[in-house]
């Protein structure tokens, strides 16, 4: 018959299963939401709302969103303090950290233009 992880557990020594534990809550704490994160970090959403230019009910959507833009979240990390990586995980293989995604372009994005309007083909252009 196969064990629980309960039964596992307390089959193990005292100091073993307090490092087992101490390991399970570091795994977990590195799992957070973009809140916690904030918070962990001790940063009000005020502060991180003036780091991207926008007002605070903004920071407060932005952190129950479970959908933004990679550019949007390596936004916010940085008004943290910190920087954001795309690391993919496959088994059987060590994690690969993607480049040129979630990293700031180094070109500035055009901005949209108006079109003008355009020219009958037979008419002559103004000077």
């Amino acid at each position: 018959m196969m064990k629980s992880l309960d039964d596992k557990m307390k089959s193990l020594g005292s100091a073993r299963r307090r490092k087992i534990e101490k390991r399970a809550a570091a795994l977990f704490a590195e799992e957070m939401t973009l809140r916690e994160l904030r918070r962990a970090r001790k940063i009000t959403q005020v502060r991180v709302a003036k780091a991207l230019g926008i007002r605070q009910e903004g920071i407060s959507r932005l952190e129950k969103r479970s959908d933004l833009l990679l550019s949007t979240l390596r936004n916010a990390v940085k008004a943290m303090g910190g920087d954001l990586r795309l690391v993919a995980e496959f088994p059987n293989r060590k994690p690969v950290v993607l480049k040129g995604i979630a990293e700031r372009e180094s070109k500035p994005v055009p901005t949209r233009q108006k079109h003008a309007r355009p020219r009958p083909k037979d008419s002559v252009p103004r000077r």
